[in-house]
């Protein structure tokens, strides 16, 4: 899965009033305000940490 892919995630909505671990998640992630872009490496952990915050978060495959 992680052979070079990456994917870009754009945070869309803000992780006050989320529960703590997914505001950790969103820190983890690099993403603390609306409308930050991070490409980050397409692994097993990373789509862990996306799938938690997946309604706070746009994700877009890059090649």
């Amino acid at each position: 899965m992680s052979d070079g892919k990456k994917v870009r995630v754009t945070q869309i909505a803000s992780g006050n009033g989320q529960k703590p671990g997914q505001q950790a998640t969103l820190v983890g992630l690099g993403l603390n305000k609306i409308r930050r872009v991070r490409e980050l490496e397409d692994t097993p952990s990373v789509r862990g940490m996306l799938r938690k915050v997946a309604h706070l978060v746009r994700v877009e495959e890059l090649s």
